[in-house]
């Protein structure tokens, strides 16, 4: 549980994680876009997310996009499912197809430009695009970024 343990040691600081649902808590490659019920929860990540959940200092979020707006109907089910920590406040899905279609990236990016910063608290985000982490660390020098593969031991 290196991951868990990493944000165990900033427990003196509020921190707002965002969690991209598509390939970091739900598997990408079991199903279509249109049957999102279907994709395969990565248990162990969402295991290790809803011990993080519990800390009093971390509010869990999700920032996923999805191509159509059904998606995001889709995916809060999903989310009902599999990872009901996740309190549909704290759920940010964007739909590409009420933003004129733009990449995932940008939306993630601007989204993430929104947020209101505080002083006394870190913001983590965690994806498994390689592309979105470097935009966004183009972009934030006020934020934490993770890959991944940090759930894995």
């Amino acid at each position: 549980m290196f991951f868990k343990n990493s944000i165990e040691n900033i427990k003196s600081r509020k921190i707002k994680m965002f969690v991209d649902m598509d390939g970091v808590i739900a598997d990408y490659v079991v199903g279509s876009a249109k049957d999102y019920d279907k994709k395969r929860p990565l248990t162990s990540n969402i295991k290790q997310l809803e011990e993080i959940s519990k800390m009093s200092n971390v509010g869990l979020y999700i920032l996923s996009v999805s191509r159509m707006n059904e998606g995001v109907a889709q995916k809060n089910n999903w989310l009902d499912i599999n990872a009901p920590f996740f309190k549909k406040e704290n759920r940010v899905i964007i739909s590409r197809e009420l933003n004129q279609f733009k990449k995932s990236v940008t939306l993630k990016c601007d989204f993430v430009k929104s947020i209101e910063r505080e002083e006394d608290c870190t913001i983590i985000i965690i994806d498994d695009d390689c592309q979105i982490l470097k935009e966004l660390q183009s972009q934030n020098d006020d934020i934490i970024l993770y890959k991944d593969t940090v759930f894995i031991d």
